[in-house]
């Protein structure tokens, strides 16, 4: 449900500044001043801080460009070849400890950590030692669980060894106590939380866009392919397949703003147009996802009823992307979107466009293609269209891949949901694989490129399979696999750079 973010009410982070002891007999209230004590007295104080855990989810769409733009699936794009300056470092390779975008990935995600940690902390009892009860107290903190498993797993695949706090939320005196733990210490935490999320949560909820069980199921599937661990993704990922989920039949028809939160859909980043932002010193803190206006054509126009708006010409796929697509399949068309194909095939239309001034391809990424009527207040800040997470589609891929890998491989169940997969995409049997052993490995390898194309997996892919030094030109093995810390922990926190950084 897109309105779970227009709760408004985040003042449980204000930070609280201990007075000198001898005001010991100081009461806050005298001034008028809010204190910890005041919240968690509720229900509703629960349920509206529950929410607060969701929103920087939604600040987090960069995660989404930067997975493809660091890979061979995209280019950074632009105006030229300082516009985007911190994706163009991502997309060649030349990034620096200072890039703003990684920062800002570091940043929200311990945003939401912290946020998290604050009513984990108080579960039991609220911060003044009383035990706030009510029915669905346990499914509602599986939603926190889930969360910030889901920023730690963010973190450790952008960062690896990260600083890894559960117990409460940091302040001001934390500053340089924590260090970095091993990423196998974080593992385990995303493990944890997943298995205490899947524990209390329901299969459904009314609610579009809150987590269910087959959302921490799915991500505990994905985290446990991981780090190789087939075998145990396996339960996991069979209890998704027999659930409520279904493959859209058209491809493209997922990515609509019809198409949110549909029978394909296992978890969706919720984003809304309903409170207009416009503040461009936060550009990505409103709830309205940026990633839209960064990937449309630029300078596009036309007729009232062409249905596309313009954007800024970032984050293109490349032509090797689009070659990598048989004939006669579907995602081709839905992902890579020849600008000039289409203006030639609709001339009813009237387009005009400018051509990308800097890396320019040809194509653009459809799946998030800015379109008309889905925007509001500073339009480039509002655009409403969820990022899609997790699908049964990916869901059937990890399943192939932990089958064909795990210590007793079943390359039958593999190459079966392998190949439901590519039925959708041709709609028809005549190209499903019957490869076995490493050959089907490889099959499902390239098979998440192009189902799961532009959706900010591919470098991710290529890092945990190993083929990332092989495929992709600039990429350094022992360096490249994570990206730096930013540099402002490292002064400021005193945590220790990644390796060849």
């Amino acid at each position: 449900m897109k309105d779970i973010f227009k709760i408004a009410v985040f003042v449980l982070f204000i930070a609280l500044i201990q007075g000198c002891q001898d005001w010991v007999d100081f009461d806050p209230k005298d001034e008028y001043k809010i204190t910890d004590a005041d919240y968690l007295r509720s229900e509703s104080d629960y349920r509206t801080m529950v929410v607060s855990t969701y929103s920087p989810l939604q600040w987090l769409n960069q995660v989404v460009v930067i997975g493809d733009i660091a890979s061979d699936n995209a280019v950074s794009g632009g105006e030229n070849a300082s516009d985007v300056l911190n994706l163009q470092q991502i997309d060649d390779y030349t990034v620096t400890t200072n890039n703003g975008a990684l920062e800002e990935i570091w940043k929200v995600s311990y945003e939401g950590i912290n946020r998290v940690n604050y009513l984990t902390s108080h579960k039991d009892k609220n911060p003044a030692g009383v035990e706030v009860k009510f029915a669905g107290k346990e499914a509602l903190y599986g939603e926190v669980y889930f969360n910030r498993a889901y920023y730690y797993f963010t973190l450790v695949k952008f960062f690896g060894n990260v600083v890894l706090f559960t117990d409460k939320k940091l302040g001001v005196a934390d500053f340089g106590t924590l260090k970095q733990v091993p990423k196998t210490e974080v593992y385990a935490q995303i493990e944890k939380d997943l298995k205490d999320a899947i524990a209390v949560l329901p299969t459904s909820n009314p609610e579009k866009g809150r987590i269910t069980k087959y959302a921490a199921e799915a991500l505990l599937a994905k985290v446990l392919i991981y780090q190789e661990k087939f075998n145990e993704a396996i339960p996991y990922l069979e209890d998704v397949i027999a659930g409520p989920f279904s493959l859209v039949p058209k491809f493209g028809d997922i990515f609509l703003y019809e198409g949110e939160n549909g029978p394909e859909s296992v978890f969706e980043i919720q984003y809304s147009n309903k409170t207009p932002y416009y503040n461009w010193g936060g550009y990505n803190r409103g709830q309205g996802n940026y990633a839209v206006q960064q990937c449309g054509v630029r300078g596009l126009s036309g007729t009232a009823d062409m249905p596309y708006a313009p954007g800024w010409s970032t984050n293109l796929p490349t032509q090797e992307l689009a070659d990598a697509y048989e004939a006669g399949d579907q995602r081709k068309e839905e992902t890579c979107f020849d600008v000039e194909a289409y203006k030639n095939a609709n001339p009813q239309f009237n387009i005009s466009y400018q051509v990308a001034p800097y890396k320019n391809t040809g194509l653009y990424n459809k799946k998030y293609l800015p379109r008309k009527g889905q925007t509001s207040g500073q339009i480039e800040l509002n655009y409403e269209n969820n990022q899609r997470i997790i699908r049964l589609s990916e869901v059937l891929l990890l399943a192939a891949e932990a089958y064909n890998r795990s210590t007793s491989p079943n390359d039958a169940k593999a190459q079966d949901y392998l190949n439901r997969v590519r039925r959708r995409a041709f709609g028809n049997n005549s190209h499903d694989i019957a490869l076995t052993g490493s050959a089907l490995k490889n099959a499902i390898w390239r098979e998440r490129r192009l189902e799961l194309a532009m959706e900010g997996d591919r470098f991710f892919d290529l890092v945990r399979t190993g083929q990332a030094a092989t495929v992709i030109t600039g990429f350094v093995a022992g360096k490249n696999e994570i990206f730096p810390i930013p540099q402002k922990e490292i002064e400021i926190s005193g945590l220790i750079q990644n390796p060849n950084w």
